[in-house]
């Protein structure tokens, strides 16, 4: 071989191996961005509904306890994961697949009404539950706490 053709081969599998790392360190996250839903639209008095609480670190970590383990009758952690990309428990099924909270594209387009109802009621023909018992506060720092994983 010439020379010329051994530099290009090296080129060419360096610029390989660069691409292949590059597609391997997107987040798994983006993978189910955005995520096709059929989850029923809260009634319209929902979807107006902004958060009340503002948004600062204690309702943050209060979101994140409920989150991770304080909610019931399951943590939503179990389901949505700890990082909230829906992909957490290798023994957890779900079909539809539970909501990723990675994507942004999702989040953004979710009125922060309908994550108070979808909460509070559960999603029907899905694994969501209700958490009929948690209160409105809780509710709202839940909303809050997912959204984060989104920005």
């Amino acid at each position: 071989m010439h020379r010329r053709q051994v530099k290009n081969i090296k080129v060419i599998a360096i610029l390989s191996f660069l691409i292949l790392v590059w597609i391997s360190s997107i987040p798994a996250a983006y993978a189910n961005c955005p995520q096709a839903r059929k989850t029923i639209t809260a009634p319209a008095k929902f979807l107006k509904l902004k958060n009340p609480l503002p948004l600062n670190s204690k309702n943050l970590r209060s979101g994140k306890k409920l989150f991770n383990g304080q909610a019931r009758p399951i943590a939503c952690a179990t389901c949505h994961g700890i990082k909230g990309n829906g992909k957490e428990d290798p023994d957890f099924e779900s079909t539809p697949s539970a909501r990723n909270f990675t994507c942004t594209k999702t989040m953004e387009a979710l009125p922060d009404g309908q994550l108070f109802w979808i909460i509070k009621n559960g999603s029907k023909n899905t694994s969501m539950f209700a958490f009929s018992d948690l209160s409105d506060n809780q509710v709202w720092q839940l909303v809050h706490y997912i959204r984060q994983f989104s920005k």
